[in-house]
């Protein structure tokens, strides 16, 4: 049995979107005592994971959540290369306006941002230097966003070869390692009719148009990748997020998102018998 009083380490999926339900996940963990001393996290996982590192995840979370898809689209900027759609630049500026620009080194949570480093085809766990140059490397989706270079390497996103870090969080301190799936069972199963009213999951309907196909083929090469790490290093407590509850770019369901983890963190810990916090 974990007690709330175990130092314990964090492994954060990759999942784009639906990433933000790690937000909700760490607030429940906070609420019920458990001392995060260390995270390592890939793509949208780093992001999380990294604000919450630098102590600014409740700001984090209000301003995500008061953004509409408007004001999310506003801030995709081209990339002007062949190398991806998207630049980056107006995203992280934004959001660096509320977490700030600190060095890994000084945060006072360890973090990893596992990237790709294409030319040696091998993973990069970033340990130091700017946070938002981790961050930016970790989330740069391949066709999405344009790499991004750190230490004079073009890396991409985490997520190609580590869509759950769980090794990158073996060299921590904590004893205990509770893993986040972005790649759980869907809230309706493939090829369940709609109930009368309702309309089929869109995640789980046949992929239209070249973005999503693109996204549901790095999805399920992540879902096998990260079944494949759980069973070699499994963790003392995994949480899953439905695979279907948005598209990868909705980023504007930041509220629902947020609360989808929060209610699956809370589930998964009453599951496993961890309730409140130890007096």
């Amino acid at each position: 049995m974990m007690s709330t009083r175990e130092p314990v380490a964090l492994a954060l999926g990759a999942g784009g979107a639906r990433g933000l339900a790690q937000i909700g996940v760490i607030e429940v963990l906070e609420e019920r005592g458990f001392p995060i001393v260390a995270i390592s996290g890939a793509s949208s996982g780093a992001l999380v994971g990294g604000v919450h590192a630098a102590g600014r995840l409740r700001e984090f979370d209000a301003r995500i959540r008061a953004m509409s898809r408007r004001d999310f689209i506003r801030l995709l900027d081209p990339g002007f290369r062949r190398a991806g759609v998207l630049g980056g630049v107006r995203l992280v500026e934004a959001m660096r306006e509320v977490v700030g620009d600190p060095l890994i080194e000084t945060l006072p949570v360890q973090f990893t941002a596992v990237a790709v480093d294409l030319q040696r085809q091998r993973e990069v766990w970033i340990q130091d230097g700017p946070l938002w140059d981790a961050l930016r490397a970790s989330f740069a989706i391949p066709g999405v966003f344009t790499p991004h270079v750190v230490n004079g390497r073009p890396l991409v996103d985490g997520g190609l070869l580590a869509p759950l870090p769980i090794a990158a969080t073996r060299l921590s301190d904590a004893t205990r390692l509770i893993a986040v799936d972005m790649h759980g069972w869907p809230t309706q199963p493939p090829g369940t009719p709609a109930r009368q009213g309702e309309a089929q999951h869109d995640t789980d309907a046949a992929p239209r148009g070249l973005v999503e196909v693109m996204s549901r083929s790095l999805d399920t090469m992540q879902a096998q990748i990260s079944r494949v790490q759980l069973a070699l290093d499994p963790p003392e407590l995994v949480i899953r997020i439905p695979r279907d509850v948005c598209q990868f770019y909705e980023f504007w369901r930041a509220a629902e998102l947020i609360d989808i983890g929060r209610h699956q963190a809370a589930r998964a810990l009453d599951e496993a018998g961890y309730w409140a916090a130890d007096p």
